[in-house]
């Protein structure tokens, strides 16, 4: 079964009336449109009053300049782009008021940059190359899956060109940005970068939403290198993204080690560059005693070996223009072909994740090999999630909603002996508590979290005045009186304590 779900995958991917573009990718069934939009990002700054170099004052917008290049399915693509129609807009990716004469000028010595490296023949070609997509193609109707692309530190959106092309001809909307720096063109390739990146992967997907063909409720993000990295951050930031790929990054420990492994949920798909040995690690000053892949227990991991691809390889826009001597043990055409099956997989990792598409599940569940890749060019395994409760206060809230409150220390205790480093302070539990006593008129179940709390903290008088609190609300009068005086013998001064027993003890008197 699972051989035919693989070949009607495979069938899909290269039907008979593709057009074949870079990497030999075949286009998929719907024409593909594209267009420019520029904004700013009024919550952050990105220029100073004064020009960092000139020393004169800012004239202008300050806020941080947000250039995204969108790929959609459309109605048709008749007018094609070429390859350097996306190379001009990398001369308004920080400067909008950039046009005409010195966009053209920017195109121009890119080419001759590229004459250089290839040959004037090859890079005119690359130039001239009739794209899929469409500038500014009427969208086609419908709701679409969403993915956003990071670029690699200092990286261009058109970085992305071909993936987002072949991605919107199969039913996606590709968003993506420039990798810029906090205040300059240049990424700054620290702390406060990688912070800055993760924000404008935010802003993609809040701009997502304002599109009438994204569907939110599917949301991806891509990345390569440092985009790999960032969109991490902002994946265990924002629970709207639903799925990550990473094209060789994460291999910052002093970075990931910050990423708390039980926000990182969701599917991810890691693909790596050709295995590097330790020697080679070592000269490299890569610390190998940390991996967030390793660390991620609650993700369901793939990780996919491209061997013939080195780093720069998984940006087409970086391998379309590699210098000849560039490739040593592998020939272009082999790196070419690996490119494009990563390019492959990453459809059939999102249509499984995305699309719930049995034929995606089972091409990722075999052997390359059995897929059509070549022999010795990939290997991919898979990491499930571990099961059970995610050791944090949602995975926690989650397990109670489906196995009871009644059993929150039993499960409490059970995820943090998993993970010793989980634990709830008594100012979360004291206040969950109450959120449970507002919200829910099933009183159990904030009795049920203010008991968890006095197990953890018995000595706390202020958990057990809660606890009264919520005995009094659940009409229990003597438990709650029990939990007062408790709090009061913990904490003399607890007038709120020493008032309620009065007061309970006044009204039970009453009653009699």
């Amino acid at each position: 079964m699972r051989g035919l779900l693989v070949l009607l995958f495979l069938l899909s991917i290269s039907h008979v009336h593709a057009e074949e573009g870079f990497a030999h990718l075949q286009s998929g069934p719907l024409p593909v449109g594209w267009k420019v939009v520029q904004q700013y990002d009024t919550t952050r700054a990105y220029r100073g009053q004064f020009d960092a170099v000139t020393g004169q004052p800012v004239k202008g917008e300050r806020a941080r300049p947000m250039q995204m290049l969108v790929w959609y399915p459309a109605q048709k693509s008749a007018n094609r782009s070429t390859y350097a129609d996306y190379v001009r807009t990398q001369a308004t990716d920080e400067d909008f008021s950039v046009t005409g004469k010195a966009a053209n000028g920017f195109v121009d010595t890119q080419l001759k940059a590229a004459s250089a490296t290839i040959g004037a023949n090859a890079a005119h070609a690359a130039f001239g190359q009739r794209m899929w997509a469409e500038r500014d193609a009427a969208p086609r109707s419908g709701k679409y899956p969403v993915v956003l692309y990071a670029a690699g530190v200092g990286g261009v959106a058109h970085e992305a060109a071909d993936i987002a092309e072949y991605l919107a001809s199969r039913g996606y909307v590709v968003i993506a940005s420039r990798s810029l720096g906090t205040r300059a063109a240049l990424m700054n390739a620290d702390a406060e970068g990688l912070e800055s990146q993760a924000g404008d992967i935010e802003y993609l997907l809040s701009y997502a939403t304002t599109l009438p063909q994204a569907d939110m409720a599917h949301v991806a993000a891509i990345g390569w290198s440092w985009g790999g990295l960032a969109n991490v951050f902002a994946a265990v930031r924002d629970n709207r993204i639903g799925a990550l790929v990473s094209f060789d990054g994460t291999r910052e420990p002093e970075h990931t080690r910050r990423i708390p492994p039980e926000q990182l949920t969701v599917p991810w798909l890691y693909v790596q560059r050709h295995p590097q040995t330790v020697s080679q690690l070592s000269r490299a000053g890569i610390e190998t005693s940390f991996s967030l892949l390793n660390e991620a227990r609650y993700a369901d991991v793939y990780q996919l070996t491209m061997y013939p691809m080195q780093h720069v390889d998984f940006s087409s826009a970086l391998l379309r223009f590699q210098r000849p001597a560039a490739f040593t043990e592998y020939a272009r055409s082999e790196v070419v072909e690996a490119y494009g099956w990563t390019v492959r997989y990453v459809l059939a990792f999102l249509d499984a994740h995305m699309k719930n598409d049995a034929q995606a599940v089972a091409f990722l569940g075999q052997a390359p090999v059995r897929n059509g890749v070549p022999a010795h060019m990939a290997r991919i395994e898979r990491t499930p999630a571990e099961k059970g409760p995610v050791p944090s206060r949602e995975g926690l809230a989650a397990a109670l909603n489906q196995q009871g409150f009644a059993h929150a220390e039993e499960i409490y205790g059970a995820m943090h002996k998993a993970r010793p480093t989980f634990s709830l302070s008594e100012r979360d539990i004291n206040s969950w508590g109450y959120d449970l006593l507002a919200a829910d008129a099933d009183r159990s179940k904030a009795l049920a979290i203010f008991k968890l709390g006095i197990s953890l903290y018995p000595e706390s008088a202020n958990l057990h005045d809660s606890l009264g609190e919520a005995f009094e609300v659940a009409r229990d009068v003597p438990q709650a009186l029990a939990s007062y005086r408790r709090s009061l013998s913990l904490n003399p001064a607890n007038t709120h304590a020493s008032t309620r027993i009065t007061a309970l003890t006044a009204s039970t008197s009453a009653t009699h």
